[in-house]
């Protein structure tokens, strides 16, 4: 690193100014709301307020999912909420999720109201309400393992090479090979599990897949950070395969589309959707 680029850190960090990048007039070092604004409620059982970022995807995946099994109790309305333009941070969604991040869930089947946070949390909460994608004795241990993989895995991808080779407003050598190599060992534990296995955790689909999937599934097929060939995904024979398996999916197809505000060429996309919304 060159002398005009090297940083010493103070003794004592302060927020004097804006990080940079795309995401940079959202970060701040402090929680909680900065706005005042309620959130826009429906009549299906449960109430879902993310976008169609991968985290996003998961529960709109598996709201899908649970859908396609004829599970009429799992329908649900689901509201984007732009993290870009801040609205993470209004009064009703914080009251969700203190943390200010997406997807939360309103679950209103029961006698009150339960709010869930954190995509892991959620996929757990609907498997196990509904008794799906997650085994409830053999091989339970396995689907969580990979459940938790993905969510301690995920932020080197997403926050560490995404936010580097994609997003930083200058790019550096130090970390975009840092984040690139832990990126392609993932990548690799990936392959190696799926040489032997039709999904992530055996030989049934789970949470786990419903999980690792628009991360990693979309990184091999080339929709995340334009990195594919930076990465060389096409190597990774074993993610591809399982990644091109479930993009094929029904479920998956409609549930991609949850919660997105942007559009394909020619594509509409309605404001608010669920179930209803797909035919």
């Amino acid at each position: 690193m060159s002398e005009q680029n090297k940083y010493t850190p103070p003794a004592v960090w302060t927020w004097d100014n804006e990080s940079g990048g795309q995401f940079a007039s959202i970060n701040r070092p402090v929680s909680g709301k900065t706005h005042d604004k309620e959130l826009p409620k429906g009549q299906h059982p449960f109430q879902l307020y993310s976008l169609a970022t991968p985290n996003g995807v998961k529960v709109t995946i598996m709201l899908e999912e649970l859908l396609e099994k004829g599970i009429e109790k799992a329908e649900y309305d689901a509201y984007p909420i732009s993290i870009k333009d801040g609205e993470q941070f209004g009064s009703g969604f914080v009251d969700i999720n203190p943390n200010s991040k997406i997807p939360a869930l309103i679950d209103n089947s029961g006698r009150k109201p339960v709010r869930i946070f954190e995509s892991g949390a959620i996929l757990v909460h609907l498997a196990e309400k509904f008794g799906e994608f997650l085994p409830q004795k053999e091989g339970r241990s396995e689907v969580m393992s990979w459940l938790f993989w993905q969510m301690g895995s995920a932020p080197f991808l997403g926050g560490g090479f995404g936010h580097f080779y994609a997003y930083a407003p200058e790019k550096f050598e130090y970390p975009i090979n840092r984040y690139a190599m832990e990126a392609k060992r993932q990548l690799d534990v990936l392959d190696k599990q799926l040489a032997n296995n039709t999904y992530i955790a055996g030989s049934e689909y789970s949470i786990a897949d419903i999980a690792i999937w628009p991360w990693y599934g979309a990184l091999v097929l080339g929709q995340m950070y334009d990195a594919a060939e930076f990465l060389s995904v096409d190597s990774y024979k074993n993610v591809k395969r399982w990644a091109e398996q479930i993009a094929s999916q029904p479920a998956v197809k409609r549930g991609k589309r949850v919660n997105r505000t942007w559009g394909e060429p020619g594509e509409q996309l309605p404001e608010r959707h669920h179930k209803s919304d797909f035919g």
